[in-house]
């Protein structure tokens, strides 16, 4: 499971209904949310915040907070 899969898992989110509501694919959420190679794109993270009610800084905070710059 992804970062976003355990996030939304975390917050009980129904990945059908975001995908409904961002227009995503079902297929889409669940690359997503279940294969680490799978690259999520700025545009998806915005609609997946949007559609679960979280500001879009939060998400990607909550994604990638372990990324550190280089000394």
């Amino acid at each position: 499971m992804t970062k976003l899969g355990v996030y939304l898992a975390q917050k009980s989110v129904n990945k059908s209904e975001v995908a409904r509501k961002t227009g995503l694919s079902r297929a889409r959420m669940n690359e997503l949310t279940l294969h680490d190679r799978s690259h999520l794109r700025a545009e998806e993270l915005y609609l997946i915040a949007l559609a679960i009610g979280v500001g879009p800084c939060e998400l990607l905070e909550a994604l990638y907070k372990g990324i550190k710059l280089k000394n």
